[in-house]
């Protein structure tokens, strides 16, 4: 997801052009704008009001000594004031909550978008990383939406009424004003596009010393168990090193651009200041009109000042927004065709491949399949076993959808599944995986995870299929307990027997069993078989197998090696054929073959 030195330096270029595409999402509450846009403009024109009372005041107030004149003028300028509070108030009111509510809707379509994304996408980017998108990125982006583009807006007005009531006030002065404005803006630019694209460097470091941080936090269990919190500690102390390093720079910029625009701002109004006191003495200009001419001077010099912070700001958020818009840009590779293929009904659960070649996209040199074809009929049990490599886990991905083959085709009960929706495909199976996951929510959850909108009772009818009612029960709370990130509450059979609960709930015609008993106990294995057993009546079921023992009863076995089929048939069969078969069986069992043959019998 990191982009080049060079595309990121051409990005820069385009300044504050990834916040444009937080326009629709504005548009979507246009009352909230103009509402904020309305009460902005009057705290604005309240402000830009006052130096005309201040001229007023001097020109006429003090000369004529009347303290009616005088009272008349301090009662208006306390209306003034309490419209100016009152539309500030109401303008941070409308502003604030306009920028919660955009970047609600924008963190909820990006992780929207991110869960449709395909697996090659994740294959080359860091889970952290994109959280990191979601939360900091996020956060830089509501305050630009939520503040800064406010201040900069109001800054503009009053800048743009400041000068030209400058302008009414005193075209002379005025003109001074004018020459020294482009002295001003230009290197304002030049420094606002310097800051920005540190900014963008620095959120690039966070965003991976976040996504380090995350990973061993999930980990935590190996880390210490390696005892590598020392090592570990040290390298994210100095990715976060690196990343204050970035800010450091970042905001070292903006601390240049933040001198140079009050220096010159502030020098051009001595400056006038100066060619206005002579005018004043020669009688070419009241006392009162100076005044007036330099608060307006003032404003329009602040807003300026405070555009220079604000630009800085809007930098920062433009990089954030820009990382956004990248997962918003980002495509995913298995989408459905635009007029899909319906799967038949009721499903019979067939499965084909057919001369099927494929290559991860993370390595397109290393085939993980070539010109693999075999069938599975409906209800029929078939056993994948094979070297680690061979292509056993490809298969699944590929029946899953996650990629699409780079030769051939992949069948699903008659149809080809590239002109399918994956949706529907998907609906058609469930998995039982090895490395279970169970999230950090209750019991109950993990298991309608398998069908979303199942009532209790169907719940606790699949707990009960898969032996799992038992255990949960006996937890303090229930099918209510929450089992912790990642079920680390849990034992590895209760995390499978829960798995297995939510196959069984999803009620699929294709079942996937990646080795689901590897890693369990002999007590755990027995209960988690028995319920697979139960799993797999009625299906059609594909086993990746590893510990031979637990597929004695398929109807059928595949031996790959090198992404190919190089044996096929019962296990008896294959254990007389004396093949690879044969010889992985002797391997794990002590007696050699012929206990398999016994067990066969």
């Amino acid at each position: 997801m990191a982009s080049s030195p060079a595309v990121q330096d051409e990005k820069a270029r385009r300044s504050l052009k990834p916040l444009r595409g937080l326009l629709p999402y504005m548009g979507r509450y246009r009352g909230r704008v103009l509402a904020a846009v309305f009460f902005l403009v009057l705290a604005a024109l309240a402000t830009l009001a006052l130096p005309l009372a201040v001229r007023r005041m001097i020109d006429h107030g003090f000369s004529e000594s009347d303290s009616t004149f005088i009272a008349s003028y301090f009662s208006m300028l306390t209306i003034v004031a309490a419209v100016l509070a009152v539309a500030s108030a109401c303008r941070y009111y409308f502003v604030v909550t306009l920028g919660e509510r955009v970047v609600a809707d924008l963190r909820r379509d990006v992780f929207a978008h991110v869960t449709r994304l395909s697996p090659a996408f994740f294959d080359r980017s860091q889970s952290g990383e994109i959280v990191s998108r979601l939360t900091a990125d996020a956060t830089q982006v509501k305050a630009a939406v939520g503040s800064t583009a406010s201040v900069a807006l109001r800054n503009i007005i009053m800048g743009s009424g400041a000068v030209a009531m400058m302008v009414v006030t005193s075209p002379r002065l005025s003109l001074l004003v004018v020459i020294a404005i482009p002295v001003i803006v230009l290197p304002l630019v030049a420094f606002g596009r310097s800051v920005r694209r540190r900014a963008r460097r620095a959120q690039d470091t966070l965003a991976e010393a976040s996504a380090f941080a995350a990973e061993q936090i999930s980990s935590v269990r190996v880390l210490q168990a390696f005892t590598n919190e020392a090592g570990v500690a040290s390298r994210f102390a100095a990715a976060v090193e690196g990343a204050f390093e970035a800010a450091r720079r970042s905001v070292l910029a903006r601390s240049v651009l933040t001198f140079f625009a009050i220096f010159t701002v502030s020098a051009s109004v001595v400056a006038v200041l100066w060619v206005g006191s002579h005018d004043v003495l020669s009688g070419t200009m009241t006392a009162g009109t100076l005044g007036q001419f330099l608060l307006y001077a003032v404003l329009a010099a602040g807003a300026l000042g405070a555009l220079s912070e604000v630009w800085g700001e809007l930098a920062q958020a433009a990089g954030a927004a820009e990382r956004m818009a990248e997962l918003l840009a980002e495509q995913p590779a298995i989408v459905a065709p635009e007029r899909p293929l319906a799967f038949p009904l009721p499903p019979c659960g067939a499965v084909s491949f057919r001369n099927v070649t494929f290559s991860y996209p993370a390595r397109p040199k290393a085939s993980a399949l070539h010109g693999l074809s075999f069938d599975v009929a409906p209800g029929e049990t078939v056993a994948i076993v094979g070297p680690s490599g061979a292509g056993k886990s490809t298969i699944f991905s590929l029946l899953l959808r996650y990629y699409d083959p780079e030769e051939g085709s992949v069948i699903v009960d008659g149809v080809d599944i590239r002109q399918a929706d994956p949706v529907a495909l998907r609906e058609r199976i469930a998995i039982v995986p090895q490395d279970v996951t169970v999230f950090a929510a209750t019991v109950a959850e993990n298991i309608a995870f398998g069908r979303p909108g199942a009532t209790r009772e169907e719940v606790e009818a699949a707990a009960r299929a898969a032996l799992a009612h038992d255990f949960v029960m006996a937890l303090e709370k229930g099918y209510e307990t929450n089992v912790g990130e990642r079920g680390v509450t849990l034992s590895g059979g209760q995390r499978q027997r829960l798995a297995i609960a939510r196959a069984i709930l999803r009620d699929a015609p294709i079942l996937l069993l990646d080795e689901a008993t590897s890693a369990l106990d002999a007590e755990s294995e027995t209960l988690v078989q028995t319920a697979l057993e139960r799993l797999m009546r009625g299906r059609t079921t594909i086993v990746i197998a590893h510990r031979l023992a637990t597929i004695l009863k398929a109807d059928r076995i595949l031996v790959m090696a090198d992404g190919r089929v190089i044996e096929e048939g019962g296990h008896a069969e294959l254990v007389a054929r004396g093949g690879v078969y044969a010889r992985l069986a002797s391997l794990q069992f002590d007696t050699g073959a012929d206990v398999f043959r016994g067990a066969a019998e």
